[in-house]
């Protein structure tokens, strides 16, 4: 049965190293997730996101979609697929609410890992690091969503495998006996 890991958190919280780490490591797919968002520098379409209007995106068929901090981001079924045909497992970060649906629609599929750190002050000095601008920090920061995802839902509380990711080292120890638990032969197919 192929499985898609799905990372939620909070902003800054290492979910796109994580992710690529799962990639690199196990040769998973990444699920190129939709978004109206603008580019971040260096960026690309259909790398990163695929980067959508408002408009295009309210044509997508869309599995899940959310809105975070005033934009719009969603995937599709047919991006899972993709992944899975070529890959032993796919993975995509997600917001909280579609790791719920992906949840709900896929069972045992979806491995949801809920990615946090110990102090909240370090998603401040994470994300002023990876480039964001002082008011795109300062707008997530205090906006719902992201207060929100700084404690676990109650509905993926029986979930989500918690990884606490305060040391790389540690976080991808963790990362890999969880494939490993998940995956087990599947990985040497």
């Amino acid at each position: 049965m192929k499985k898609v890991f799905i990372l939620v958190g909070p902003a800054g919280t290492g979910k796109t190293t994580a992710q690529e780490y799962l990639q690199q490591t196990f040769n998973f797919a990444r699920v190129v997730t939709h978004t109206t968002r603008p580019p971040r520098a260096g960026e690309v379409n259909g790398i990163d996101y695929y980067f959508e209007t408002p408009a295009s995106f309210s044509h997508l068929d869309l599995l899940e979609h959310v809105e975070y901090d005033h934009k719009a981001y969603g995937s599709s079924m047919q991006g899972l697929e993709r992944g899975w045909a070529k890959h032993p497992a796919a993975v995509m970060v997600l917001e909280s609410q579609g790791a719920q649906t992906y949840r709900q629609r896929l069972g045992d599929q979806a491995v949801v890992i809920y990615l946090t750190v110990s102090k909240v002050d370090e998603l401040v000095t994470r994300l002023t690091k990876r480039g964001d601008d002082q008011a795109s920090i300062q707008s997530r920061i205090t906006s719902r969503e992201f207060q929100r995802d700084l404690t676990l839902p109650a509905a993926l509380k029986d979930i989500a495998h918690v990884i606490v990711n305060d040391d790389w080292d540690e976080t991808k120890q963790q990362l890999t006996a969880l494939v490993q638990a998940e995956l087990g032969d599947e990985l040497n197919d």
